[in-house]
């Protein structure tokens, strides 16, 4: 088939296409494996996040643990876990970003 004004066919258009696609299935299941660790109060909060989102653990030294102040334990786990959600988005553009140049995925991920 013949290209007109230096246009790529159809076909190696639909077959860069796929390999791309392919490619960014396998980085979005290695992301899923990879866990990431955020830290609040100097480490007396610590939430274990996966880049699929999903919160593996959260651990809490006992010394941060004052039943008369409820709110600065809740306010460290926040911290730590919006910390988490936060590396998770970063590494997922990054590796979404390398193999797309830049592009924006629209959504996709």
């Amino acid at each position: 088939m013949r290209n007109f004004g230096g246009m790529p066919n159809m076909q190696q258009l639909m077959k860069q296409a796929q390999k791309m696609q392919k490619q960014m299935e396998e980085a979005q299941a290695a992301l899923e494996t990879k866990e990431l660790t955020a830290t609040a109060g100097g480490g007396m909060v610590e939430v274990v996040i996966t880049g699929k989102k999903e919160i593996k653990s959260i651990k809490i030294k006992p010394e941060v643990v004052d039943p008369d102040d409820v709110e600065t334990l809740e306010d460290l786990v926040l911290v730590a876990v919006n910390e988490a959600v936060r590396q998770a988005d970063e590494l997922t553009q990054k590796e979404m970003g390398r193999l797309t140049g830049g592009l924006p995925t629209g959504g996709l991920f």
